[in-house]
């Protein structure tokens, strides 16, 4: 985030009163940390606006003519409504940041609105361009489509931090085989084991064909499991895509500044800063490298702590070698933590 925003500041001119500066978010929740450390970073010298979902637009759309802020941080979704209603131009923009691109382009929700932002509304020609993210499959590709589909100029440069080793070398990395009928227990087994001062329980996203079929997601059931079952002092807390904006502003708020355990899909994988998270465990195995790479940047983000962290994940027998797979391409080694010796069940 500070990044492309130090390379916002040195592009626009407090001066001017136009919209200069546009941040592109996946999510409502991405949204507010990046306005947040803006506006700290802007020291009241401009004015810096969110165009969230969920948000008062029709509010916004008149501060918006009225005093046009230099800098929008916006999701895809509220920035096109807005546009679509000529509430302001995007042809004064000297500088655009989309964050967490990979994800966006992988959206089929944002996609289509994002190539309107990046050819319709706004030209590479003018602008500054910047795509963010932890990670970028087959960049090289990336770069090239860039230029082909004029998302960019034509002199693209590919900055790359720490590309031999994409995992932080600081966490400890375990999984446990068992079945899954044992891993609600195996998972309260591993909370009591590691006393963690605050948690992230990453689970899969229901698929349609579940939705359909009347089963529960996983969500729900570990979160009714946990509240019933887990004595510890952390507040069981949930958040997913499909919760009401106010829903998920509650559990966003709830996690800031205390001790927590949050159940969540891979909402919260991307930009959450959350630096007391200690542990992250995958109560479902992440669909790619990429996905178990951001999940574990969750943790391990406190300023100067020497604390250790940890990822756990959880896996049938048939999964094993997904994990190990992961692990070849991410260059980390996780320890299995073996089954018989730490859990006892009554199943």
């Amino acid at each position: 985030t500070l990044a492309y925003l130090l390379a916002v500041f040195s592009a626009i001119d407090v001066g001017r009163s136009s919209v200069q500066a546009l941040v592109i978010v996946p999510t409502r929740e991405l949204g507010i940390q990046v306005t947040k450390v803006a506006r700290l970073l802007a020291a009241k010298t401009c004015n810096v606006m969110a165009l969230l979902d969920g948000g008062m637009l029709t509010r916004q759309k008149s501060w918006l003519k009225a005093e046009p802020p230099a800098i929008i941080v916006a999701t895809v979704a509220s920035l096109c409504q807005m546009v679509e209603k000529r509430a302001f131009s995007l042809g004064s923009i000297k500088i655009l940041v989309i964050d967490e691109v990979d994800f966006i382009f992988g959206s089929s929700k944002q996609v289509n609105s994002l190539r309107k932002i990046l050819n319709s509304y706004t030209a590479a020609s003018s602008r500054q361009t910047i795509f963010a993210s932890a990670s970028i499959p087959q960049h090289n590709r990336f770069v090239h489509d860039c230029v082909q589909h004029k998302w960019t100029k034509s002199d693209v440069v590919h900055v790359h931090v720490n590309p031999v080793q994409p995992m932080p070398s600081h966490l400890h990395h375990t999984y446990v085989i068992c079945s899954k009928k044992e891993r609600l227990h195996v998972l309260l087994s591993l909370l009591e084991r590691d006393a963690p001062k605050s948690v992230i329980i990453f689970v899969a996203q229901q698929s349609e064909k579940s939705k359909r079929a009347g089963n529960p997601p996983s969500s729900t059931l570990v979160v009714e499991f946990l509240r019933a079952e887990y004595k510890g002092t952390l507040e069981v807390l949930v958040l997913e895509e499909d919760m009401n904006f106010n829903a998920r502003a509650t559990s966003f708020t709830e996690v800031k500044g205390k001790g927590f355990l949050l159940v969540s899909t891979d909402i919260a994988s991307r930009g959450f800063d959350l630096p007391q998270t200690s542990h992250i465990y995958n109560f479902d195995l992440p669909k790619t490298a990429t996905d178990y790479l951001h999940r574990a940047g969750r943790t391990g983000r406190e300023p100067f702590s020497k604390s250790e962290c940890s990822v756990t994940t959880l896996i049938t027998e048939e999964e094993r070698f997904v994990l190990q797979r992961f692990q070849n391409e991410l260059k980390f080694h996780s320890q299995q933590l073996p089954l018989e010796s730490m859990f006892a069940f009554n199943l």
